[in-house]
């Protein structure tokens, strides 16, 4: 469920005289997702989507959103582009939350991911890589390393000692070994399966970029090598990661520096989604709207990175 704020018909009529797009014809709300609220709005002009910025999303850091949305769109990336209104703005309010109106993108999100996506996906990261080079505005990353311990304290309550022991010990090993001068830029850093269109077998767009941020371009490699090239059971698989890694490096090649540090950082960003998930999974009302995900499928991905040996495992 991804509809927590309900629109008036009146509340959008306002909305859409601001913008020259057209006359509403239809106005769903979409299920999917998990931040904001999401609805398709088809007009007499064409078929776009308004998003509605949610709590979780501060309101400080849209102008980075969607400036950076616009910015890929312009150097060929396939991606929501943000619509201005009248006035030049594209951030507007509707029925009391932020909002904006950006392109429809066609596609859908696999279920299933095999193969024959993994290669797509990376070669469509790299591009994104190059095409953010030039993006002025920074987001640091807010859920680098220094901000692992503190969601870990909010939680390590909640669980059983061996595993607290076992992460407050993965917490002492990247704060003391977290690598401080790998080539950086702005990475997308939520690059999952749902965050990416397919048409008839062809990468059809990237959306939702709102964790999109500052940091080292091979820590957003490792967190789609931890969303796509596992299986259902959390076992590896390294034909995945070959094919998205070999994809990758055609379009921007890693560095010696960056393949050195990649199981690192593949583990540092299982951690990541553990403790977010763990959080979430503490803090989240049974009943609440935002379906919780288990935090379990991320410690076993975790365990799998502590165990690898050499840049083999990743089929490198």
């Amino acid at each position: 469920m991804a509809v927590y704020t309900e629109v008036g018909d009146a509340e959008l009529e306002a909305f859409l005289a601001q913008y020259d797009i057209g006359e509403a014809q239809s106005f769903k709300g979409i299920a999917e997702g998990v931040e904001n609220t999401n609805y398709v709005l088809a007009t007499d002009k064409g078929q776009y989507m308004v998003t509605l910025y949610e709590k979780r999303v501060d309101p400080k850091d849209l102008p980075f959103f969607l400036g950076l949305m616009d910015h890929l769109a312009a150097r060929g990336i396939n991606c929501p582009r943000p619509i201005s209104g009248r006035d030049g703005n594209a951030l507007r309010q509707l029925a009391g939350k932020p909002a904006a109106v950006t392109s429809f993108l066609p596609g859908m999100w696999p279920r299933r991911m095999t193969v024959q996506h993994c290669g797509p996906v990376g070669e469509a990261l790299a591009g994104l890589h190059l095409a953010g080079r030039d993006f002025t505005i920074v987001r640091p990353n807010a859920l680098s390393v220094a901000g692992w311990r503190p969601l870990f304290d909010g939680s390590r309550r909640h669980i059983d000692q061996a595993l607290e022991r076992e992460l407050d010990a993965e917490l002492d090993l990247f704060e003391a070994n977290w690598p401080s001068d790998l080539p950086s830029g702005v990475i997308h850093a939520d690059l999952f399966n749902d965050n990416v269109f397919f048409l008839h077998d062809r990468l059809s767009g990237l959306i939702d970029f709102y964790f999109a941020c500052n940091d080292f371009l091979a820590y957003d490699v490792a967190i789609c090598l931890n969303a796509w090239c596992f299986e259902a059971d959390n076992s590896f698989n390294a034909t995945k990661a070959r094919a998205l890694l070999q994809a990758y490096d055609k379009v921007r090649p890693l560095g010696d520096d960056e393949r050195r540090s990649l199981p690192l950082l593949a583990r540092g960003s299982a951690l990541r989604f553990l403790l977010t998930r763990l959080y979430d999974w503490v803090h989240t009302p049974p009943d609440a709207l935002v379906k919780r995900k288990d935090p379990q499928e991320y410690l076993s991905k975790l365990r799998f990175h502590r165990s690898t040996t050499s840049l083999a495992d990743y089929g490198l």
